[in-house]
């Protein structure tokens, strides 16, 4: 997995880095050497991520722990950009105290934006993202069956190479309802514990937007410490 991950390691350090704090103190100096710690540490933070993935199996097992329970899924190894990917962000901390911000029942249950972090950001949740889309993986083969990890991804008018988003994924609660997306999205993993904690997500009162009335949290997503 190194090589792979290192490009994405690098792009996603450059984008992690941009995020950094901005203040603009009255000091400069001391501005200058505060960012300057802060990009150092970044630096270290993602040496150490790309580290950790360079070890891990073909197909690793991620716990993702929610505010309803825990949802394990395995990545695939046959999608090997997403894989990488969603290793990166989760050993990073990215999804850390984000909000499964779109759930259907019968249909879907979807995370990952990081503008759910904020709820000064609600009108804009599902639009946000780490600043970089995937190329598509869409293997023949990886239906939507329940439990299925997805990445999600803008429409086919604005996206036509069905590029991934670079965070926000989906997981099926129904085949049914999801079956008409199959071909059309990156399958990159699916669930092999915790479907009861999928279909409590799904029951939760919603708004007309999918958006829970009281919000579903997305507490980390680790490295499943028994099955790896």
């Amino acid at each position: 997995m190194k090589k792979l991950f290192t490009l994405i390691c690098v792009a996603g350090l450059l984008t992690l880095t941009g995020c950094g704090n901005n203040n603009s103190g009255n000091g400069e100096d001391e501005g200058t050497t505060t960012e300057a710690v802060d990009s150092l540490t970044q630096a270290e933070q993602a040496t150490k991520v790309m580290d950790k993935i360079a070890t891990l199996p073909e197909e690793p097992v991620f716990d993702i722990k929610t505010s309803l329970g825990t949802i394990k899924v395995r990545l695939y190894s046959d999608t090997p950009k997403h894989r990488d990917n969603f290793a990166k962000l989760a050993l990073s901390g990215f999804y850390n105290g984000l909000q499964f911000h779109r759930i259907i029942k019968n249909f879907m249950i979807q995370g990952g934006d990081p503008l759910t972090k904020s709820p000064e950001n609600k009108a804009s949740y599902g639009t946000g993202g780490p600043g970089y889309q995937i190329e598509a993986e869409i293997v023949p083969g990886h239906n939507h069956k329940k439990g299925a990890l997805a990445a999600a991804r803008k429409g086919d008018i604005a996206n036509p190479m069905k590029e991934s988003s670079g965070s926000q994924f989906y997981i099926v609660q129904s085949e049914d309802g999801c079956r008409h997306l199959d071909g059309e999205y990156t399958i990159f993993g699916e669930t092999i514990d915790g479907f009861k904690v999928i279909d409590d997500i799904a029951s939760v009162q919603t708004d007309q937007r999918g958006l829970p009335t009281n919000p579903v949290w997305i507490l980390s997503v680790e490295l499943d410490p028994d099955l790896n």
